[in-house]
């Protein structure tokens, strides 16, 4: 069973930056799928089993964005 959640980044201003914010958090282990909407910065995680916020967070700071 997959599970979905929502989380939102600040700092993204451009393309680059949801392209940097997917590919990483697209690493995490278990994820299947991830949506950026830049206008609103929310980032949609989708994975086989929940995903923790430290995971995410950790991924979003190495792409050099911040987990609100």
């Amino acid at each position: 069973m997959s599970s979905s959640t929502t989380w939102t980044v600040t700092g993204m201003t451009c393309e680059h930056c949801v392209a940097s914010v997917t590919e990483e958090v697209g690493e995490i282990a278990g994820v299947t799928g991830v949506q950026v909407d830049l206008s609103s910065g929310s980032v949609v995680v989708t994975s086989d089993q929940p995903v923790s916020r430290e995971d995410v967070s950790a991924a979003v700071d190495e792409a050099g964005y911040q987990l609100v």
